[in-house]
């Protein structure tokens, strides 16, 4: 006597046609995933400090407003002149990450992330890159009170980075040099020139120091347990004191003639 069909067995075509539009339904969710969905994560990863806005396209393919902020409660926030575009492209193991400011950078930079065991690690492509000082008035005290202006070039060479439990390995090299650099806070245009770098190593260094102008800033730090430990130093020269002398209240303790500048 042939045995008729079981109800499982007479159902199973429709379940993996169910399980199959379910698949299908994730896969465009996550093709097709809006750009508007990397804001909150991107506020989150930067403490409040970044934001993105008026995001179009793609978590894949996109472009959005950046914008600097002092963060949650804070009512300064500066914007970043154009837009910026960005592509990312998983492959194995890594994800591909590319992007573009139009108002600053003349070319893509790019930089592959590959998890890894307790932290992940970043290559990053050499970066030239030219940004204006005004921007860093978004970030709150001090820089909303400085009101900084000049230009910001930022490079990098070799630049790899590593987060292995909490603590970060960086090799290659950071520069950033503030070029004739102003402040609302004194009459005095520009203060100066300055150079610093962030060399990498087990244990990554920082130095500041003058190329030019009556403003002198210097000092040196280290990047240890994940936190930043800098001390440096802000002078005037003998006759630009007067001019200087509310800029260097600000910036650090004064010791005499000294404005002493220290972080961590």
């Amino acid at each position: 006597m042939a045995r008729s069909p079981s109800i499982s067995s007479a159902h199973t075509p429709w379940a993996w046609a169910l399980w199959g539009a379910a698949l299908g339904a994730v896969l465009a969710l996550a093709a097709f995933a809006p750009a508007r969905w990397l804001a909150r994560p991107l506020e989150a990863a930067t403490g409040g400090q970044m934001l993105l806005e008026d995001a179009r396209g793609t978590v894949w393919n996109g472009s959005g407003q950046l914008s600097l902020s002092g963060g949650p409660g804070s009512s300064d926030k500066s914007t970043l002149p154009g837009r910026a575009q960005w592509q990312v492209l998983p492959g194995w193991g890594y994800v591909h990450l590319s992007v573009l400011a139009d108002c600053c950078m003349p070319a893509a930079w790019t930089l592959d992330v590959q998890p890894r065991w307790g932290g992940l690690s970043l290559r990053m492509d050499d970066l030239q890159s030219q940004w204006p000082a005004q921007l860093l008035a978004g970030l709150g005290t001090p820089w909303n009170t400085i009101r900084a202006e000049g230009l910001l070039a930022i490079s990098s060479k070799a630049l790899t980075a590593q987060w292995s439990f909490g603590r970060l390995t960086l090799q290659g090299q950071v520069q950033l040099d503030a070029q004739d650099m102003a402040s609302r806070l004194s009459t005095l245009r520009p203060m100066g020139s300055y150079h610093f770098v962030v060399q990498g190593g087990e244990v990554p260094q920082l130095n500041l120091n003058t190329t030019q102008g009556p403003l002198q800033l210097s000092g040196s730090g280290q990047w240890t347990d994940g936190r930043l430990r800098f001390e440096g130093a802000a002078t005037a020269a003998p006759e630009y004191q007067d001019a200087l002398a509310n800029l260097l209240n600000i910036i650090g303790r004064r010791d005499g003639a000294r404005s002493i500048i220290k972080v961590g």
